[in-house]
């Protein structure tokens, strides 16, 4: 399915018709802050599987982001963080970011690893605002184009991506023309001060 969503004028039905598929453990396209992105439900270990067999890897082994509707839904999926961090966090979100915080303990059940940190987006595009909150938890969520290759105008242009994918995921969303910059990503993480470790869409000074 092809939807045109109008980030301005959204259509309830539409983004229902959307949570409808992801309930269901189908894969969905949809626009970001950043990047399009592809993504799943994240309740759904089905959907977790399909979503890592399309970036052509195992879930276990698979780096996804997952992107919550505010930062109350933080701490389902995140250890308690410290003050420095949630201010930063709090600065920054909704938002072109991707913070990498320390696991939860139950992140290492969803994606079947012993993985201790997460990646953790919260959009400031309406449209994927709305599909996350009515899905009522997390969507589960990785670029579309490989993070190694560049971005050329079919991860761009709706109808491009409609062609090329039309066949593999339950559900395409055309936001508009997609940029062509991904995430900021910051490691809040691996050491004791916040770092970047992709410079992106969000511009920041640490």
């Amino acid at each position: 399915m092809f939807f045109e969503i109008n980030p301005n004028n959204i259509d309830q039905r539409l983004v229902d018709e959307t949570v409808q598929v992801l309930k269901k453990g189908g894969l969905v396209i949809f626009p970001t802050d950043s990047v399009y992105a592809i993504g799943c439900d994240l309740s759904n270990k089905k959907a977790l599987h399909q979503l890592a067999k399309f970036k052509g890897e195992r879930l276990n082994k698979v780096h996804f982001s997952i992107i919550c509707k505010d930062l109350t839904e933080l701490s389902s999926h995140t250890k308690q963080l410290d003050k420095p961090t949630f201010k930063l966090i709090k600065q920054c979100l909704p938002g072109p970011y991707t913070f990498i915080l320390r696991a939860s303990s139950n992140i290492p059940k969803l994606f079947d690893s012993n993985k201790k940190e997460i990646g953790i987006r919260i959009t400031d595009n309406l449209i994927t605002q709305a599909i996350v909150e009515s899905l009522g938890n997390p969507i589960a969520s990785a670029s579309l184009h490989d993070d190694n290759a560049p971005i050329l105008e079919y991860f761009t242009n709706p109808y491009h991506i409609f062609e090329n994918y039309e066949n593999k995921v339950g559900v395409i969303i055309d936001g508009g023309i997609g940029k062509i910059e991904p995430s900021t990503v910051i490691d809040c993480f691996s050491g004791e001060n916040a770092k970047i470790i992709r410079l992106g869409a969000g511009k920041i000074n640490l």
